[in-house]
Formats: structure tokens, sequence, C-alpha cells
């Protein structure tokens, strides 16, 4: 007699089977080993019984694997405009606003979260604070934000090579405004020579070029695209940040935040910062 095959029918019985899984006491799927799901929901360890402190290690752990992923691709974009391969660049940037959508929206949940519930596990955080991530330091860095003194918080932590050697690499700035060198328009000697860790300082000659992109963006159509590519980085991530300050001023009004960081006051200081300077003040002129 043959074997029933799954879905037929044997003496009026149905014989099934589970495509994805096999016999019971069968190893992990192929799905858990390849996304190695069982170390990661193995991270979250709460150290209180608050009903949300779960809530809070999981998003907190979310929004750092966003980090990472916001990482890989704008190092892609990066690296496809040193190629000057700006349609690959274009559409590395199209995945990361997808990305962007979600951080964004992660921060839903912490909105959620009353003063009160926050309060109830929040002593166990001791000196830990989102100011510590090395995954949002080197976004930052790599996006443009230099500042050698934001190195400092990682000094005795595993990241701070990584976020030293971030300091120290092209950002993706730089490697667009060498493309608008190369493609004819007016970028300074002076801007493209100064030390990759040093601040970024707007430049009128920056603006000047972006000015002629925006005027005439038929003829620099490819830069066009990508001069608002990048805009609409910016702008997600400024309401990121507007986003946290609101969020902590729910939370926690105007007490200190975690960690000893100054909470408010230190998120009100940087939430006027934009990413790509000349592209938000070109366009006081056009």
């Amino acid at each position: 007699m043959t074997a029933a095959r799954p879905g037929e029918r044997r003496n009026d019985a149905v014989v099934t089977r589970c495509p994805y899984g096999g016999a019971a006491g069968a190893p992990p799927t192929e799905y858990a080993e390849y996304a190695e799901m069982d170390a990661l929901l193995a991270l979250q360890h709460p150290r209180t019984a608050a009903a949300t402190e779960p809530g809070f290690i999981i998003m907190s752990q979310v929004m750092e694997l966003l980090f990472k992923l916001l990482h890989i691709e704008f190092t892609a974009v990066r690296d496809r405009v040193d190629d000057d391969d700006v349609d690959a660049a274009l559409w590395a940037l199209r995945r990361a606003a997808r990305v962007q959508q979600v951080a964004l929206s992660s921060w839903d949940f912490f909105s959620a979260m009353t003063p009160g519930e926050f309060a109830e596990f929040r002593e166990v955080l001791g000196g830990a604070s989102g100011f510590q991530s090395a995954s949002y330091r080197r976004l930052e860095f790599l996006l443009g934000n230099k500042n050698p003194r934001m190195v400092l918080p990682h000094r005795d932590a595993s990241s701070h090579e990584a976020v030293s050697r971030q300091l120290h690499e092209p950002s993706l700035y730089d490697a667009v405004l060498a493309l608008l060198r190369r493609r004819g328009l007016p970028v300074a000697d002076a801007v493209l020579a100064r030390p990759c860790e040093a601040p970024y300082e707007p430049h009128d000659s920056v603006e000047r070029a972006w000015h002629e992109v925006y005027g005439n963006s038929e003829a620099h159509r490819p830069l066009f695209l990508l001069g608002e590519a990048l805009t609409d980085a910016a702008d997600a991530f400024a309401r990121w940040r507007y986003t946290h300050l609101t969020v902590v001023q729910r939370v926690l009004g105007g007490k200190p935040g975690t960690g000893g960081t100054e909470g408010v006051a230190w998120l009100e200081s940087i939430s006027g910062h934009r990413f790509f300077p000349e592209l938000w003040s070109a366009r006081s002129s056009l």
C-alpha cells in the first residue's frame, strides 16, 4: 500500500503535514536557525515585576536594530555615491526611508507609558541611557554630524574603537559634496580638504552648488533627486528627534534623564539640528 500524500484521503481521514516543521523533537526549523531567533528571544531580562519593563527592553532593542540597519543602508548610499552611481544610491535611500518610518513609529510604545509606569522600573536602569548608544552615535557621524567630544561616553566601552573609527571616516555628506565637485559644481577646495573628524561648518560655496542644482533641476536631474532624497532623510531624523523630545516630556516632564543626562534640556538643544544644512538654507533664495 502506498503512503498517503499530504491532503490525500485515506479511510475518510485527511493526512496533513506542516510544510515548514518537522516531527516532535526535531531540530529547530531553518527559519529560527537562519535568524538566530532563539538567541534573540533570550536577550530580555527584566529586573522588576513592572508590567511595562519587558516592552521597554524589547522596544529599546528594536530601536538599536533599526539603527544598525540604517547604518548599513546609509553606508551603502555613501559608497554608491563614491562610485558615481547615483541611481543605486537613490535606491538605497528608498530602503532607508522605510526603515526611518519604522524607527519613528517605534516611539508610539514609549509614549503609551505613564510617568508612574516608568517610575516602577526606572531606578534599575542605574547609569544606563540611550545617550550611550554606540549604534546611534555611529549613525550621526556617518551622516555628517561629527563631534569628537561625543566619542568620550564610549571611552570605556567595547564600542569605543568602532565609534572612533566612524568619526575619522568620510561621512555620507562628504561623499555627496565630492560628487557635486566632480559634476562641475562650485564646491570650494577648503570644504573637501577639511579633516573628516572635524565638525561640519556650512559653506557658501556648497549652498551655491545646491542652488544651481535646484535652479536648473532638469539639467541636474540625478543630483536634484539625490538632494530631495537626502532632505527626506534629514526631515525624518528631525521628526525622530522631536518625537523623542515629546515622549520624554510626556514620561519624565522636566526631570533629569537616565544616566545623569539633562533629559528634556539636552533634547531641546539638539532638536534644531539638520543634516545636510545647505540643502535647507539654499531654499531661502530659490
